[in-house]
């Protein structure tokens, strides 16, 4: 099947003035001092230019010449002064800059990935932390060169080229005039690439997302790659990866270059005339050999920040693109809307109830809960069991608003949870999942995690009430070892204790639990359950489970199927009832 070729994606209209506008003033506006600086020295720096130029004619009419020899002292001295000047202005704008653009940079990434932190976990499952890492890092990397090179290269560009056109114009006005012909033709032909280049811009970041991700993805999954003998394809895909950005920065870099020969060409043709027109204009004694020097030096001199601004214009393009996607994620509002009347959850003995609680993924047909009502009173524990896809991982997630239900409600301690701030309704849940984090950190820091502020005793307390304490100890750095990504050092058993300490030192009165034992061998799921049992103890709880010593100890087993609550009751009662429940525990689903 032949594939279909992706066109590069335009950018909104009419949005680059009102971005630009946004940035400046929301990140730029703080370090205005410091710009006000570096324009002043830019433009210290470029009125040395100029001066550089003018002084040509006093070194080729009184110096050179010879005619007067007591101005040989003064323009030597007149031209170290303005190189000395020339290099610190420079020397100091460069620096103010680079300070100004490195401090904007961090508060735009510092802004974006705290923002991220404040979305939905939907918006996770739809956006690979690959894509995710690249706009905090590569396209913020983009935005940066352009803030450096913009407000450099521009600032000092534009106020050189002024002091220069003043020199060209002061030796003389007509030739000057007629130099710049060329102006128009050039500020149309780039401007007409800026747009291509802004495309390929937005193109790129996107393949470097792609790219982030893909790699993510295979170095994580190295385990399997290896076993399976996946190396030669996952090298394929990661080699088409690069090949496309590859081809995207070549395109890119092949469009931003060719202001370049056009240039060449129509300032070689002003220069042409210039040669001739001050070739006979010295001849016939209208123009003396310096003037001629001082408007040749200025030309040149002048063609230098032209080419810049004309080359700028490719940056400042690749940076408004980056800056659309950073901007774009900036604007994401979570689907976790929190009311302006929410109020703080305070209570240490909760009540959690699902009232015909209705949810579906977006990705999905199906329902993922139908209708579901259920009540888990305070101290009391309820479990979830049913087949895989029966709604059970939805239940967990939607009492601490991971996702927020399409239909009925969700109550805990009688109020809505979303009438309460998530903070604080996440406050009191500890949550122990089948998908345990952890991070690369020490083991102490993973299980502080829970609390922060959290003492090495109480670290250890909660190790060793979630029968963790012995195999920390056996370390070689014991509570100090570093666990390695996603605790690579560790076994499975291992993250799931840890991950149970972690639970138990943040002590909250809601506790869920989503296959809190099934990473454990039987004498581990001992003395875990043990931990888990006193933990209970108080707290209203909601389990997931697939083990007989979990499951038969909830005062209720709810049986979920496609959705619905099928089944209701105890453990014994349901055994007696000979139903779904009954089927699954003979076939040793318990």
């Amino acid at each position: 099947m032949a594939k279909r070729k992706t066109k590069d994606a335009a950018p909104p209209k009419g949005r680059t003035f009102s971005l630009i506008l946004r940035l400046t003033k929301t990140y730029l506006a703080p370090y205005t001092a410091k710009l006000i600086g570096a324009i002043l020295l830019m433009l210290l720096a470029a009125g040395m230019t100029g001066a550089v130029a003018q002084l040509i004619q006093p070194i080729l009419d009184d110096v050179l010449g010879g005619q007067d020899t007591s101005m040989v002292v003064p323009v030597g001295v007149a031209v170290l002064v303005v190189f000395i000047l020339r290099g610190l202005a420079t020397y100091g704008h460069t620096l103010l800059m680079s300070y100004i653009s490195q401090s904007v940079i961090g508060d735009v990434q510092r802004d974006l990935s705290n923002h991220f932190l404040t979305l939905d976990l939907g918006f996770f499952h739809a956006n690979p932390s690959g894509a995710l890492i690249s706009r905090v890092v590569n396209d913020v990397q983009v935005m940066r060169v352009a803030i450096t090179d913009s407000f450099t290269g521009f600032g000092k560009s534009i106020f050189t080229l002024i002091f220069l056109i003043a020199v060209m114009v002061y030796q003389d006005w007509k030739l000057s005039l007629a130099s710049f012909t060329i102006m128009p033709f050039a500020v149309f032909f780039v401007a007409r690439l800026g747009k291509r280049i802004r495309q390929v811009s937005g193109s790129i970041q996107s393949e470097m997302g792609n790219l982030s991700d893909r790699l993510g993805q295979t170095f994580q999954g190295i385990r399997q790659v290896q076993a399976y003998g996946m190396e030669e394809f996952e090298a394929e895909r990661n080699t088409a990866a690069i090949m496309k950005v590859r081809k995207l920065n070549y395109k890119s870099v092949r469009i931003g270059n060719l202001s370049t020969p056009v240039n060449e060409i129509l300032v070689g043709l002003v220069f042409f005339g210039i040669i001739v027109y001050g070739g006979y204009a010295t001849s016939s004694g209208d123009m003396t050999a310096g003037e001629l020097g001082a408007f040749l030096a200025a030309f040149t001199m002048a063609y230098e920040p032209m080419k810049k601004l004309a080359k700028l214009n490719y940056t400042v393009q690749m940076g408004v693109g980056a800056s659309e996607r950073v901007v774009e994620m900036l604007d994401r509002r979570s689907a976790i809307e929190v009311k302006d009347d929410a109020v703080e959850l305070k209570t240490a003995q909760p009540e959690i109830e699902f009232k015909d609680v209705h949810f579906q993924y977006e990705s999905t047909d199906a329902k993922a809960l139908n209708g579901v009502s259920f009540k888990v009173p305070s101290g009391k524990s309820v479990a979830l069991v049913g087949a895989s896809g029966s709604g059970k991982s939805t239940a967990i997630n939607l009492i601490p608003r991971f996702y927020d239900v399409q239909g009925g409600a969700v109550m805990v301690d009688s109020t809505d949870v979303r009438g309460l701030t998530p903070s604080s309704l996440r406050s009191h849940i500890a949550l122990v999942s089948q998908d345990i984090t952890i991070f690369d950190d020490t083991v102490e820091a993973n299980i502080a995690y829970g609390r922060l502020g959290a003492s090495r005793d109480e670290v250890i307390e909660a190790a060793k009430a979630a029968a963790a304490h012995d195999f920390i100890e056996g370390f070689s750095e014991g509570y100090e070892t570093r666990v390695g990504e996603d605790g690579v050092k560790l076994s499975g058993g291992q993250r799931q204790r840890i991950s149970i300490a972690r639970a138990i030192l943040r002590n909250a009165p809601i506790l869920l639990l989503d296959e809190a034992t099934s990473a454990l061998d039987n004498e581990s799921e001992k003395l875990v359950q043990a931990a888990l049992e006193r933990l209970e103890q108080g707290r209203t709880t909601v389990m997931i489970a697939h083990r007989l010593s979990t499951v038969q100890k909830a005062d209720e087993i709810l049986v979920l199927d496609g959705g619905r609550i099928v089944e209701r009751g105890t453990h014994d009662a349901l055994l007696a009832a000979d139903g779904a429940y009954a089927k699954m525990h003979k076939a040793g689903e318990f």
